[in-house]
């Protein structure tokens, strides 16, 4: 065992090494990582969101910018996504999308979450501290969301590992999502 998983090396007829597990498979880059699908939202132009997107690149998501004032959306956060949009809809959110909420303090907070709710999007989350209360509830409450699509939005989000500074609320997110994506527990126990 290595890392938790197990590798199965064989041999082919010309003598080459290859993998019977699909996860070392594609460690080797054996295995296309594009193949599996998926799309990665963030939601309202941030610190954290700019970090978000360049790790979801590199994991091989699709990624998406929203926020709906096109003014908050500078040239670091262009670089970053694959394309940047100002509303959620099917043009954005597909059953492979992994909606993240960058920031619980602004205004659009309630009507974001209400559209991405009206996606099929595979998972939504809002960032926010578990100590604090939810203000997305209660947004989404006073816009007629009814309870058990507000139960949808998944907070706190990401793995519990101290993030603090952007990048590091961005990896805890991102492998979060992995975690949830695999069926794993997240952690250290295999």
């Amino acid at each position: 065992m290595l890392g938790g998983m197990e590798h199965t090396h064989g041999h082919d007829h010309h003598g080459h090494t290859h993998s019977t597990d699909p996860a070392c498979a594609l460690a080797h880059g054996e295995v296309d990582p594009a193949a599996e699908r998926r799309t990665l939202v963030a939601v309202f132009a941030s610190p954290v969101a700019r970090y978000l997107l360049h790790f979801g690149r590199d994991l091989g998501y699709q990624t998406v910018l929203v926020d709906p004032e096109p003014g908050r959306v500078g040239p670091d956060d262009k670089a970053q996504a694959d394309a940047v949009a100002t509303a959620i809809g099917p043009d954005v959110v597909d059953g492979t999308a992994d909606v993240v909420v960058t920031d619980h303090d602004r205004p659009e907070l309630g009507s974001m979450l209400r559209d991405a709710i009206g996606q099929p999007a595979r998972w939504i989350g809002v960032m926010g501290s578990p100590r604090h209360t939810a203000p997305h509830i209660e947004a989404l409450r006073q816009l007629g969301v009814p309870e058990p699509e507000i139960a949808r939005v998944h907070r706190p989000i990401g793995l519990n590992i101290g993030s603090r500074t952007p990048p590091e609320i961005a990896v805890a997110t991102l492998a979060g999502l992995l975690a949830d994506r695999r069926e794993r527990p997240g952690g250290f126990a295999f």
